[in-house]
């Protein structure tokens, strides 16, 4: 059993003795129903405070659908001549691993080019990350393309 329906179930225990207290006529009736009001009220604070929380939502490689429509797959021999070539340069680019090209590759980001003429706000909105990251990104990128 989960600690916060423990808890809540402690709090409606509480509140009903409340009720027979306020029911039963006794010298310390005041001081009981307010110290079984406030003990109910205490255990659903801490039953809602114990509640599991939401994991966060993170990229598991679940991309949104993006507004341009996905490029037509190439032959199979061209396909992996590109992915080799695109792994080599676009991991080449500091703070890019694999996981970040996969995300790159899903937004339709495939090369260094591709990244450096990129606009940092819609890469990081894309992928919700923070601008700061994809700025690093594009201008590695962009110093790659001189070289």
């Amino acid at each position: 059993m989960r600690s916060d329906y423990a808890l809540y179930a402690v709090a409606a225990i509480f509140f009903i003795l409340t009720g027979l207290v306020l029911a039963y006529q006794s010298e310390m009736k005041e001081l009981w129903t307010v110290t079984t009001f406030v003990l109910g009220l205490l255990s659903i604070g801490v039953g809602y405070l114990q509640r599991p929380r939401p994991e966060s939502i993170g990229l598991q490689g679940t991309m949104p659908p993006s507004s341009t429509p996905p490029a037509p797959a190439p032959q199979e021999e061209e396909h992996v001549e590109d992915v080799a070539a695109t792994t080599s340069t676009l991991t080449q680019v500091r703070g890019i691993g694999a996981k970040r090209l996969a995300q790159l590759e899903a937004i339709g980001i495939n090369s260094v080019e591709g990244l450096a003429q990129a606009s940092a706000s819609d890469v990081a909105a894309k992928l919700r990350i923070s601008p700061k990251i994809t700025e690093r990104w594009i201008t590695n990128a962009k110093n790659l393309n001189q070289k």
